[in-house]
């Protein structure tokens, strides 16, 4: 499972290099889509297909599952490792993302994810602001 946080630069063609302890995780490839509070998710190929496994099983006739559906799969885009271990995050990506020149790669059950730096920061401080972590985390720490 990834863990870790790295702040990394884009280029000018919005290339990112992937940090080393992330590399093997997504090796054999990966996908790029629309993440949740404005950060990308990065799923390696065996990992995306459980996802899609799982949207594959909504309702079609809801419209909340239509909605996200569109959502996450119109952003994605299948990108592999250049020879100098980076990826390329498409334009409409790194528009919905705010990623400009800096990224922080973030480590996260199942998936990697790729913030700017300012909602990144942001977000840690809500969480670390905001109430007491779930009661199941709770129980998981004091086994």
């Amino acid at each position: 499972m990834p863990y870790g946080e790295y702040p990394y630069n884009l280029d000018d063609k919005g290339r990112l290099v992937m940090p080393p302890p992330f590399r093997e995780f997504v090796e054999d490839g990966l996908i790029l889509t629309r993440g949740m509070e404005g950060c990308l998710y990065v799923f390696p190929l065996a990992g995306w297909r459980r996802v899609e496994e799982q949207l594959e099983g909504l309702p079609l006739t809801d419209a909340g599952s239509r909605a996200f559906v569109r959502f996450f799969y119109s952003g994605a885009a299948k990108t592999r490792l250049d020879g100098q271990s980076r990826i390329s995050v498409p334009l409409t990506l790194r528009q919905f993302a705010a990623l400009d020149s800096q990224a922080v790669v973030v480590g996260a059950p199942g998936r990697l994810e790729l913030w700017n730096p300012e909602r990144w920061n942001a977000a840690i401080a809500q969480t670390f602001s905001d109430a007491a972590p779930p009661t199941a985390l709770l129980q998981t720490l004091t086994v």
